[in-house]
């Protein structure tokens, strides 16, 4: 199925960040002739070093998807659209709600309608966030759970992801969504703790600072390598069976945050770390345990996570070990 994209032109909203340079790197590889968009807000984590390897086999273009013009111009033509830009910091939609509302809500309907009028036909994959559930009521947590969102991102994000669907529904546009979990993998955002936690434990531990486990460190939480996560995106877009879904992703490897940490620590040799009381502001919005039931695109689709946890782990400690100065602030 990954074949259908040899010689589709591809569009990737934050096309320079975590998720979509690694995107790009497996279209240009499924030869597809891959445009990439990004605003490179610095907060954000575009980089350009993240497409080093594909740099002259990919067209790039600097914009902001809410500059409508833009959007208008730069989708036509296209067969296949991902979605991926947003403003995904927790504490920052907290700190300042308007910009998250004007990122993740309004700018998904300026790239829906520059679809709708000017590309109907493309194929449209949207990032949504397993973050709109808030505390789970039971998990695993599937696409049935009462959405209940804990801040101000997640509720702004379920609106980017119902006008995806809306659009499908109304105006025939071929949209899905999938909700992600706590994806990790090279090529992430490090130089400051605005996506998760992840590489904030990894950069601690290879620049040997204890790592700061907040609260017990019993938070239970699922993770997804970003090769995993890319072939999700890749499948959807291909099967017309997923339009007009919403899909949770996931993985069989459900652990705490404290056998987490051990698990860096026993793959790199050395580390240490600490519990630490939560700051009250991350306290208000933790949801406590997650970990995602993603049986319905798995059956849909056969999609599976292949890669685990401590592979995973191994293959990004690696990455920033190798890279590390190219994703701090200089």
């Amino acid at each position: 199925m990954l074949n259908n994209y040899q010689d589709k032109k591809v569009l990737i909203t934050g096309g320079l960040g975590f998720i979509g340079s690694n995107l790009a790197i497996k279209l240009v590889e499924l030869g597809a002739k891959v445009t990439l968009v990004d605003s490179m807000i610095p907060e954000y984590g575009g980089n350009l070093f993240n497409i080093r390897s594909i740099e002259d086999r990919v067209t790039v273009n600097f914009s902001d998807m809410r500059d409508a013009p833009s959007m208008a111009y730069l989708v036509q033509g296209q067969d296949y659209l991902f979605n991926l830009a947003g403003q995904v910091s927790h504490i920052d939609s907290m700190i300042d709600p308007l910009t998250d509302l004007d990122i993740n809500a309004r700018a998904q309907v300026i790239v829906l309608e520059a679809c709708r009028k000017f590309n109907p036909n493309i194929k449209i994959v949207f990032t949504g966030t397993r973050q709109v559930y808030g505390k789970p009521q039971y998990l695993p947590v599937d696409e049935k759970h009462p959405i209940y969102p804990t801040d101000v991102n997640a509720i702004n994000s379920i609106a980017g992801e119902w006008y995806h669907i809306l659009y499908h529904d109304v105006y025939d546009l071929n949209t899905v969504s999938l909700r992600l979990t706590n994806t990790y993998g090279p090529r992430q955002l490090m130089k400051h703790n605005r996506q998760g936690f992840i590489t904030v434990f990894i950069r601690q531990i290879i620049q040997g600072e204890g790592i700061k486990i907040f609260g017990d460190g019993l938070q239970i939480r699922d993770l997804n390598y970003v090769d995993d996560v890319v072939d999700a995106l890749l499948i959807a877009g291909a099967n017309p069976a997923c339009f007009g879904q919403v899909f949770n992703l996931g993985s069989p490897e459900p652990i705490n945050l404290l056998n987490l940490v051990r698990l860096m620590v026993e793959i790199e040799g050395s580390g240490s770390f600490e519990l630490v009381p939560f700051p009250p502001e991350k306290k208000r919005i933790d949801i406590g345990d997650y970990y995602g039931d993603y049986r319905k695109f798995s059956q849909l689709t056969g999609w599976e996570p292949k890669v685990s946890l401590k592979d995973g782990l191994s293959k990004m400690l690696t990455y920033y070990k190798e890279n590390l100065p190219h994703y701090l602030d200089k």
